[in-house]
């Protein structure tokens, strides 16, 4: 316990952190301070500094859980102080990881005993996982070539222009070659036949999405393990299939239990997925299972003795919490199929409701699919006036929403879209919500004066209208406004603006 000296003697009667002296100074931002302050203090200086922050229920940019049942957040606490890597001295953790693997093994149709156990094991997340997935093909296919006497020096993976990010990292931490499959307006996945193509005898895998970060569609993983098989007995290659399920691993097997995406295909050897998105469990949580022992190289796993017992690991962190693996068990024992079931078919009316509500605007193109992750991803039709996804985004801000704008992957980056994450937490009430503020920004949007999007002979500026008319050089001539007349304008319109709202909740108010 620390036991803090008072700044003053005065300071001792003074019970309201507000009225102390603590609050005169700002925290430390680069060097600790010489002195302790009271933990009354510090907990209300920080708590009031982490309002500032949106509220995670209203961020429709992450697909992360960000509500629990309060029985679980009180076995989180109660286990929060554990080390799970202390195996010998937590035995019922560690059995509880493994019942979760072996759960979600099962999940994924691995070809499994009834009781016998699974390869897999659980991680931070889903980059984790594909690190390790990855780490596992690229040692088997080395280990496969060394015997054959052939070079190893040049692996490589096939993947869609569309992964995340995480895919990226491994390719570039462990000197595999990724060789993307360009997406196009209109199909915004990989193309199964184009991926196949692209495979050659240094590639160590191809990796298919279910469920992409972009719109949340599911690719065609039966097309691409039956093209591979065609191609691996063609060739006398072993090409497998890793399917990143981040996102859809905890949806497909209960709203599409007959899609065939997982170990029922002869060729997928390794699936992750993250308990910390539809798995509902908060973040720091993700688990990678593998078809069967001979998928995960020996000489990765790891036996490590002094912490009072021989145990065998396969991570690339060493010391993690337990609280999130006892929390998956929780929800995996609580919900049970019925409850997951329940959830993700609620999840996926909800996106049909906000996708209802934009398509009555008339003012958008729905870019995702109806079967898939429930995301909703939609951009413009038209952007009058110029204003674009970027400003609807930003201004949705204004009432607590954070809904991203991005461009699409390589050679479809010019469509710009709006997506929204339907999580469990996110009810009909919400979505009915959500539209009704777009609808206010598109109409608020619609009001505003033209942006100026380019610059004429002159420095007059040039409208988008003035563009798409093709009458630049007009334009220049025709309009005498400096850019401090254009601000101008623009600053005369939110005053007017703000005035108006004003006058709306006087009136609110002076009616109530």
């Amino acid at each position: 316990m620390v036991l803090a000296r008072p700044a003053s003697e005065s300071d001792l009667s003074v019970f309201s952190t507000s009225g102390s002296l603590y609050v005169r100074d700002s925290l430390p931002k680069y060097k600790m301070q010489e002195n302790s302050i009271p933990k009354e203090a510090a907990y209300q200086i920080i708590h009031d500094e982490l309002l500032l922050d949106f509220k995670p229920k209203l961020n429709l940019a992450s697909f992360v859980t960000t509500s629990m049942e309060p029985e679980c957040d009180k076995l989180i606490m109660e286990s929060i102080n554990k080390n799970y890597v202390d195996m010998d001295e937590y035995p019922v953790t560690t059995e509880l990881h493994n019942r979760c693997v072996n759960i979600i093994a099962h999940l994924f149709n691995a070809p499994l005993g009834d009781s016998e156990d699974a390869i897999g094991v659980g991680t931070v997340g889903s980059s984790e996982a594909i690190m390790l997935a990855g780490l596992a093909f690229k040692r088997k296919w080395q280990n496969k070539r060394k015997a054959e006497g052939k070079p190893y020096d040049r692996p490589n993976i096939v993947t869609g222009a569309n992964v995340q990010v995480c895919w990226e990292k491994f390719a570039r931490y462990f000197e595999v070659e990724l060789k993307e499959v360009k997406v196009r307006e209109g199909y915004y996945v990989m193309d199964p036949v184009k991926a196949v193509e692209m495979v050659d005898e240094n590639t160590i895998c191809v990796a298919a999405i279910l469920g992409s970060t972009y719109n949340g569609e599911f690719e065609d993983v039966k097309l691409l393990n039956d093209l591979l098989l065609e191609k691996n007995k063609q060739t006398g290659w072993e090409t497998p299939i890793h399917v990143d399920a981040a996102s859809g691993g905890f949806i497909a097997p209960f709203i599409y239990p007959e899609l065939e995406w997982d170990f029922r295909l002869p060729m997928v050897k390794s699936i992750n997925v993250s308990g910390h998105k539809y798995g509902l469990v908060y973040a720091g949580i993700g688990w990678v299972i593998w078809r069967s022992k001979d998928d995960l190289p020996e000489d990765l796993v790891f036996h490590i003795k002094y912490l009072g017992a021989d145990q065998s690991t396969f991570t690339l962190n060493f010391s993690k919490g337990s609280s999130q693996i006892i929390a998956q068990y929780y929800q995996l024992v609580r919900l049970g199929q019925e409850g997951y079931r329940h959830i993700m078919e609620n999840c996926h009316e909800n996106a049909m409701v906000l996708k209802a509500g934009l398509e009555k605007t008339g003012r958008f193109n729905i870019l995702s699919k109806d079967d898939g992750v429930p995301v909703v991803a939609f951009s413009l039709k038209e952007k009058k006036g110029g204003h674009d996804e970027f400003e609807v985004s930003e201004m949705l801000r204004r009432f607590g929403w954070i809904v991203p704008a991005y461009p699409m992957p390589l050679d479809a980056q010019h469509v710009i879209v709006l997506r929204v994450v339907i999580r469990a937490e996110f009810s009909r009430t919400l979505a009915e919500r959500l539209v009704h503020d777009i609808s206010i920004v598109l109409h608020e949007l619609d009001k505003l004066p033209p942006k100026v999007s380019a610059k004429g002979k002159e420095g007059a500026p040039i409208t988008a209208a003035h563009e798409e008319n093709g009458d630049i050089d007009g334009a220049v001539h025709k309009r005498k406004s400096t850019d401090l007349e254009t601000q101008r304008e623009i600053t005369k319109y939110w005053k007017n603006y703000v005035i108006a709202q004003k006058t709306i909740k006087r009136q609110k108010v002076m009616a109530s």
